[in-house]
């Protein structure tokens, strides 16, 4: 009787123990809402971080929707019907420029360089950027930060854009492809994968880099509101350090296997043409080594707003930059 009673006894503690843990609750993952501007292999550590679950490992649930051009994204962010968004900093400047109550604060940067490349309609063997005085080109939307790096690698390079060229700014992004493909422009502006694509078809060939030429620059940054900011400041810690490690991740792994962990993004895309592109925007440091937004890259920035004629004075870096979370995500992230 007495063995039977203490088998009984820890049949009955185990039974209990299980089911304490089976009513416990598990602590949920907090939902955060990133709008994104463009579906783009440009932003290659954030679909890393998302395959791999480095937001699903910081207890972060996140929400991926694309708001096409920067305006749709802000607007978004401002209205509160995202968290977070994945936008040019010119957008911030913009805003604070305009007056808010509720700053948008910059505090992790992705890509440093300009995504856009310069594409020759007819191959050209040893490009010189004087080749352009005279021609017909197709650039980007004005007051957009491809424009005014155009503008500002063409004027680095001795060429007015307004006077020593015929520049075409007045077609939307979606059609800028079709357009040049069915046009006579001489040269277009154009990101990935469409330079690539157009290269492929042998509709265009790559001739220079506008990242290249323009700079490191906070390109590409997360941002939040300023009272988002506050009242979730752990969140957007967690953020940063899933940020952080794919950005690790696509310095340390091969372009196959960063196109491999991107391809879910682009179900329709070939696997070949990711992985062009992949190594092109890698090959150049396209994609930032770690969130810092730099206050130099910070001040290229609006050099290029002001002489696109976009700013007319520096937006106050310490207001619209708080890199206190990338700074933790760099000494805590292993």
């Amino acid at each position: 009787m007495k063995k039977a009673f203490i088998v009984l006894t820890a049949i009955v503690v185990t039974l209990t123990l299980l089911l304490a843990g089976c009513s416990g609750k598990k602590s949920e993952a907090t939902k955060v809402r990133i709008g994104e501007v463009t579906r783009s292999i440009f932003y290659a550590p954030q679909y890393v971080a998302i395959t791999n679950g480095f937001f699903k490992d910081e207890g972060l649930d996140v929400e991926l929707t694309t708001t096409p051009g920067g305006d749709k994204t802000m607007s978004a962010l401002l209205s509160g019907n995202i968290d977070v968004a994945l936008v040019g900093s010119e957008t911030s400047v913009y805003v604070s420029v305009q007056g808010s109550d509720d700053p948008i604060i910059n505090f992790a940067q992705l890509t440093q360089t300009d995504g856009t490349f310069l594409i020759s309609r007819a191959p050209i063997d040893n490009f010189d950027w004087n080749m352009l005085k005279g021609s017909k080109f197709l650039g980007q939307r004005k007051g957009g930060m491809p424009q005014m790096a155009g503008e500002f690698v063409l004027k680095k390079h001795g060429i007015d854009p307004h006077n020593d060229l015929e520049l075409i700014q007045n077609v939307e992004f979606a059609n800028i492809v079709p357009a040049f493909t069915s046009g006579d422009e001489q040269f277009v502006q154009l990101f990935e994968p469409s330079a690539t694509m157009l290269e492929q078809q042998g509709k265009g060939y790559v001739v220079a880099s506008f990242g290249t030429e323009s700079g490191h620059l906070p390109y590409t940054a997360y941002m939040t509101k300023s009272t988002y900011m506050k009242k979730n400041a752990d969140t957007v810690q967690k953020f940063t350090n899933a940020v952080y490690r794919g950005q690790l991740w696509v310095q340390e792994h091969s372009v196959n296997e960063i196109a491999d962990a991107v391809a879910p993004f682009f179900p329709d895309t070939d696997i070949e043409l990711i992985r062009g592109v992949v190594k092109r925007y890698k090959d150049q440091g396209s994609f930032a080594t770690d969130p810092i937004i730099d206050s130099t890259e910070w001040a290229n920035l609006q050099d290029i707003m002001m002489q696109a004629g976009e700013l007319k004075e520096a937006a106050d870096f310490n207001k619209l930059v708080d890199n206190s979370y990338a700074e933790k995500a760099i000494k805590e992230v292993k």
